[in-house]
């Protein structure tokens, strides 16, 4: 019977379902009131979340959510252990069906955050959700419809835009004190070692509700070592280190050129580089985004050190996991204002955005989304220029090296980073000759439809969403 259950039916069914459709939000909780909070996916971020909004004055843990019942104890132990009560379900539907929790944070793997956050914005409930903030664009778009209709504040958990020192930094530029910005660039560069390879399906953890797990998911074997955590590196449920650690400073190149929308085009090349294993995602990747009337955007993504045999990993003028944003007069890196010949000339101190948990439960009391800082729009954006840069990397050929040159002789930004990428692969002994790089093509985008035009835009617009499994199904209507 718990099969059948959809966030529909439960609105049909309950006369609090009905007043979430029909009546604006009323039930406003006071400053002194409890907000009751309930953390779902607990594996890895969803435990922080615990400790973090545990902490927040007036903020109440409520429920604990996961479909691994390892998992759910091990939290639940935490609770016992200071006589705290705390409910414990595997499935996040009986987290919805109760009245009594006010708001959910949303820390499952990326293909279960639009439709959670769906179904909670249906049930009534305000949302904080992890990055990325859905598995692909249509996703997003959904979230954010759902978001308004429900009167629901949905917080994305792009924690840098409550970071004070860059929030000062980025006023500093785009009031224009260091001249045009003429690039914003993102870096992820973390080491990310082959997840192995197997022979067969591998079993699945006895603790484990693997088909609540997998919800909207292909309902497939399990053909990887570990299954926790390296369901970032496969596209079902996945989008690699470009939508994983990279969303963050897609996030913040997209805020300092102060565009929302979807780029108007995208360019991808990139590869799985150092080892052959059961990931699907780059490793290595560069990806440029262009608008036609703002800046362009450049990231790049490296998962293997420095060079073979390193425990280090690359840097960009010092910079290994952030943005770098190039301007007439000098750039930003990290936390600090460098002029035209880097000397540093002005410091901006970053906190890291630890009041974004704050700033979340501060709108809950004011029912304004306007005073999030990052709102599931801003999350969809973002997220959406993560999965475009994929998107043409997923329609990408194998191609030479000189096949490769040839696509970016005319982009002197292309250049400098294929060609740094070029050097980096062979310090890690990588024959391209062998791996040949995957070439993405040119895919160029309508930013009102959100849909890709032009060549080969059949198969990108096919990307946008997936195939859903029942009851799993994000809706195409909220």
């Amino acid at each position: 019977m718990m099969n059948q259950w959809t966030r529909r039916s439960f609105l049909k069914s309950t006369a609090f379902g009905i007043s979430a459709v029909l009546l604006p939000f009323s039930n406003v909780l006071g400053a002194n009131d409890n907000i009751r909070l309930a953390v779902i996916g607990l594996h890895n971020q969803g435990s922080n979340h615990v400790n973090w909004f545990g902490r927040i004055p007036g903020v109440k843990i409520a429920a604990l959510c996961d479909p691994d019942q390892a998992v759910l104890a091990r939290e639940a132990k935490k609770f016992a252990e200071r006589n705290e009560t705390v409910a414990t379900h595997t499935d996040l539907r009986r987290i919805l069906d109760d009245t009594s929790i006010d708001a959910v944070v949303i820390a499952a793997p990326n293909h279960w955050h639009a439709l959670a956050t769906i179904w909670a914005c249906q049930a009534g409930k305000d949302v904080y959700v992890e990055k990325p903030v859905c598995h692909n664009i249509t996703e997003g778009r959904r979230m954010v419809e759902a978001a308004r209709k429900y009167n629901r504040i949905v917080q994305s958990g792009m924690q840098r835009r409550s970071d004070s020192g860059l929030q000062e930094a980025i006023h500093y530029l785009q009031a224009g004190h260091l001249g045009k910005i003429i690039l914003a660039r993102g870096l992820c560069y973390v080491r990310r070692d082959s997840i192995g390879k197997i022979v067969g399906p591998q079993p699945i953890p006895d603790s484990l509700d693997y088909n609540l797990w997998t919800g909207p998911a292909p309902l497939a074997p399990l053909l990887r070592t570990r299954l926790h955590y390296d369901w970032h590196w496969v596209w079902p449920t996945g989008n690699g280190d470009l939508g994983n650690n990279g969303i963050h400073f897609m996030d913040v190149c997209r805020w300092v050129i102060g565009q929302q929308r979807l780029a108007d085009r995208v360019y991808c090349v990139g590869g799985r580089f150092g080892y052959v294993d059961d990931g699907e995602t780059p490793n290595t990747q560069v990806v440029m985004l262009e608008y036609d009337d703002a800046p362009p955007i450049v990231y790049e993504v490296r998962g293997l050190p420095r060079a073979k045999g390193d425990s280090a990993m690359d840097h960009y003028r010092d910079i290994r996991i952030d943005v770098v944003i190039h301007c007439e007069g000098g750039y930003l890196a990290g936390g600090w204002i460098y002029d035209k010949d880097g000397k540093k000339v002005k410091a901006f101190p970053r906190d890291g955005g630890g009041g974004h948990h704050a700033n979340f439960i501060q709108a809950i009391r004011s029912r304004k989304s306007s005073d999030l800082n990052a709102d599931v729009l801003e999350g969809h954006l973002s997220s959406s220029l993560c999965h475009m840069g994929n998107i043409s990397y997923r329609l990408g050929r194998q191609a030479s090296v000189d096949e490769v040159r040839a696509s970016y002789s005319d982009n002197s930004i292309l250049q400098d980073c294929v060609e740094r990428m070029e050097s980096h692969l062979a310090a890690n002994q990588v024959d391209l000759k062998i791996t040949p790089r995957i070439l993405g093509p040119l895919l160029a985008c309508n930013s009102q439809t959100e849909r890709f035009s032009g060549p080969l835009s059949k198969r990108a617009n096919a990307l946008l969403s997936r195939e859903y499994r029942k009851p799993f199904m994000v809706p195409e209507q909220v």
